[in-house]
């Protein structure tokens, strides 16, 4: 599944355009490497997403073409959540 998709199905970032503008800014990383927009994300990765003055890293649990707002954290676990000094 592309990255833009996954963020927005799993709800991390609300809109599919959005996810986008985040990407190709370089503020996405999937296993250590800057990802695109149209990466690949496959169950087991590890995303790092940094999101203004907070930096998230979730392992993805399950990929599914659409989910309802209820099973959409289900998708992802939390490994790490810290704040970094703005840039």
């Amino acid at each position: 599944m592309r990255l833009d998709k996954f963020l927005k199905v799993s709800r991390l970032i609300k809109r599919r355009t959005l996810a986008k503008e985040v990407a190709d800014k370089g503020r996405i990383e999937i296993n250590g490497i800057v990802a695109k927009a149209s990466s690949i994300v496959k169950v087991g990765d590890e995303l790092k997403i940094k999101f203004g003055t907070k930096e998230v890293t979730v392992k993805v649990e399950s990929l599914k073409e659409t989910a309802k707002k209820e099973e959409a954290n289900s998708l992802y676990s939390v490994v790490k959540e810290e704040r970094v000094p703005a840039e």
